[in-house]
């Protein structure tokens, strides 16, 4: 899962169940001013910041199952990214952020790489292995 600084600034993004169900958070690093970004009746985890320090992917099954959405660093303006029958996780921005990186059974029973543009736009299958294939990340 991508936890992990946020690149502009000493901002910890995180997920927690401390409210009872997973949701996605930031907090200083020095451990103060814990803020809840997501506020929804599903699971909201694995989360991304975006190299520009702005927004952050991650996955929601707020709409049924798995899929990829975005938001801003405040949590403003959470949008998906994908809509598949199958679950997508793994979220993991291009070093520009202008791409996301993620893991999908969309091509079948596998888990497969999958790479689409920062807004959702031209997912494109990266993978094609009779194995399972995931935890991508982008080597800059």
């Amino acid at each position: 899962m991508r936890y992990g600084w946020s690149p502009n600034g000493p901002k910890i993004v995180f997920v927690s169940n401390r409210d009872g169900k997973d949701e996605i958070y930031t907090m200083n690093a020095d451990g103060n001013n814990s803020r809840r970004l997501t506020d929804t009746n599903s699971t909201n985890y694995m989360a991304a910041s975006s190299p520009d320090g702005k927004r952050i992917a991650f996955v929601s099954n707020r709409d049924g199952n798995d899929e990829l959405y975005v938001m801003n660093v405040d949590g403003s303006n959470q949008m998906r990214l994908t809509n598949n029958p199958t679950q997508d996780w793994q979220p993991s921005w291009s070093p520009d952020g202008s791409q996301i990186l993620f893991c999908s059974k969309r091509a079948g029973s596998n888990l497969d790489i999958f790479v689409m543009n920062a807004d959702g736009a031209h997912i494109r299958q990266l993978t094609n292995d009779p194995g399972w294939d995931f935890e991508a990340i982008w080597q800059p």
